[in-house]
């Protein structure tokens, strides 16, 4: 633990910085925390940081100090509406990387189109929680394997969940995945803790444009829709635009954008 005591501005009392773990900070007034600092490495392997400061002068301070004690490159993502949290980053010496879009997905097979829409010759939906780990964890790495190969892992949306360092699949049950006979062509990743969201729809690249993804699609936001929920949510990359075609084709809405910046 360390500290670094400055004044925000003439007059007021000191404010103090402190490295109260690995990870975090705290920026203290008078024994009151007035801001906090955090960073943590993403599944991709990128250290993304965050601040929570009640003025600009703490946010500044907090980020000139978290930004002294860690590695480079940084990562953060921001709501793009949120215009003093990004002034905040700019100040900090962040530039806009990427632009990631969230959209609204209906769930109401009558409003996407896909009531009709079965996986193609061959190839079977297994539900959530069905899956084999070994062939779930076989094409999770292909997938990755091909996406490193060509744009990169970090052109898809930035995951967040929790996870070892050595094992992608965060938790087996949220999969369900498009089988052959003897091996798996792709997956799609469902959460639900606020709010449903497709975090991952993925098809390995000798297995796309046969309408698999699709499937997946039908049969996640289907399953969603028989339990009560109208609406998914998921994100998208700005430039990837086989994947906003996919969605937008299935009435899928831009509902807001974040920025990922990176220093």
């Amino acid at each position: 633990m360390n500290t670094k005591p400055f004044t925000s501005k003439p007059g007021e009392n000191a404010v103090v910085i402190t490295r109260v773990a690995d990870r975090q900070w705290h920026a203290l007034d008078d024994d009151l925390v007035v801001g906090r600092g955090h960073a943590e490495h993403r599944p991709d392997g990128r250290l993304f940081v965050s601040i929570d400061a009640w003025h600009d002068a703490t946010f500044d301070r907090l980020a000139e100090a978290m930004l002294a004690q860690l590695p480079a490159p940084l990562y953060t993502v921001v709501d793009e509406a949120d215009a003093e949290l990004t002034a905040g980053w700019r100040r900090a010496g962040f530039t806009v990387r990427r632009r990631e879009w969230e959209y609204a997905v209906p769930t109401d097979p009558q409003v996407t189109g896909l009531e009709a829409v079965l996986p193609p010759e061959g190839v079977t939906i297994v539900p959530a929680g069905q899956a084999d780990e070994g062939l779930l964890r076989a094409v999770d790495r292909a997938i990755r394997a091909e996406v490193e190969a060509s744009a990169g892992w970090h052109s898809m949306p930035a995951e967040v969940i929790r996870r070892s360092a050595d094992d992608t699949i965060v938790d087996p049950s949220k999969y369900a995945v498009a089988a052959a006979a003897d091996r798996y062509l792709g997956l799609i990743r469902g959460v639900t803790v606020i709010r449903p969201r497709i975090g991952l729809v993925a098809v390995r690249a000798g297995e796309q444009r046969r309408g698999i993804a699709r499937a997946l699609l039908a049969h996640a936001l289907g399953t969603l829709h028989r339990s009560g929920f109208a609406t998914a949510w998921t994100e998208v990359q700005e430039s990837n635009r086989a994947a906003s075609a996919l969605f937008e084709g299935i009435g899928a809405r831009p509902a807001s954008s974040n920025l990922e910046l990176v220093r």
